[in-house]
């Protein structure tokens, strides 16, 4: 027996196309610059939180601070403006905050140039960042104690039969933190250095076949560190950083032997 109930066809869908030829790239392109410009999000954040946290912790201290600066200058600080005070105020305690926080900028820095890392070569930076620190450190206290004083006494006594020194809390405290904070970084740079090495991202024999660049970037980086435009000043600036990157090719060496041993000893586990 024949059933007279008849079927309705399906309802005509269009079949899926392949992509055209570029549009899967340009999706895939779009994703990736994406998720990078997120990353720089996530990384930006996390340091400016903790420069917010090491400024915070600045503004305590930055009285203290103040008169320990204040030394070289001698008398209280040339306010011409009702809100100098201030603003020389929060200049320590940015600065303050910076140190505080170099640590975490510098890992956030190289986790976003650096990425793709392994456990092991995060576990590199993150040994590193004690270092990293106390370079710092050592780098601000160098400029504190060896450039600065000479830099004030030439400056001070520059052409003293025509000019008169007396400068501004502003000017004064601008050349000096400007001075001890740029410092402080570059002293980080041979440590870095050492890590990239055992990475296998940096070569001693690419640095000294870079000496013609180092020099240029050093007097560049001595002229925006020191805001004068005197020579002396300049090559008191100049001769650290110089030798900071030969003391990077030692380091890189070292860096590069380590980095051997790890490699053999990973495939001999193999």
């Amino acid at each position: 027996m024949t059933s007279n109930v008849k079927t309705q066809p399906p309802p005509y869908q269009e079949p899926d196309l392949p992509p055209e030829e570029g549009e899967e790239d340009d999706n895939q392109l779009r994703m990736s610059l994406l998720d990078h410009l997120g990353e720089l999000r996530t990384r930006i954040t996390r340091a400016g939180i903790a420069l917010i946290l090491g400024t915070v912790i600045g503004i305590l201290v930055a009285g203290e601070v103040l008169l320990y600066l204040q030394e070289p200058y001698g008398d209280k600080f040339i306010m011409l403006g009702p809100t100098d005070s201030v603003v020389a105020y929060f200049r320590v305690s940015l600065m303050v905050g910076g140190i505080l926080a170099i640590p975490m900028i510098t890992y956030q820095f190289l986790m976003f140039v650096l990425p793709g890392l392994t456990r092991r070569e995060k576990r590199y930076f993150l040994s590193a960042l004690p270092a990293i620190t106390g370079l710092f450190v050592i780098g601000a206290l160098f400029a504190w104690f060896v450039l600065v004083p000479p830099a004030i006494n030439f400056l001070e006594g520059f052409q003293e039969g025509l000019f008169e020194a007396q400068w501004t809390a502003e000017r004064y405290l601008a050349f000096v933190t400007t001075l001890i904070f740029w410092m402080g970084v570059a002293f980080e740079t041979p440590l870095v250095f050492f890590v990239l090495s055992i990475l296998g991202m940096a070569t001693a024999r690419a640095l000294l076949r870079s000496w013609r660049v180092a020099i240029v970037g050093a007097a560049v980086a001595a002229a925006l560190i020191t805001p004068t435009i005197d020579p002396v000043n300049m090559v008191l600036v100049m001769g650290p950083l110089l030798a900071l990157y030969l003391l990077s090719i030692v380091l890189v060496l070292i860096g590069r032997r380590f980095s051997r041993l790890d490699t053999k000893a990973d495939y001999e586990l193999e």
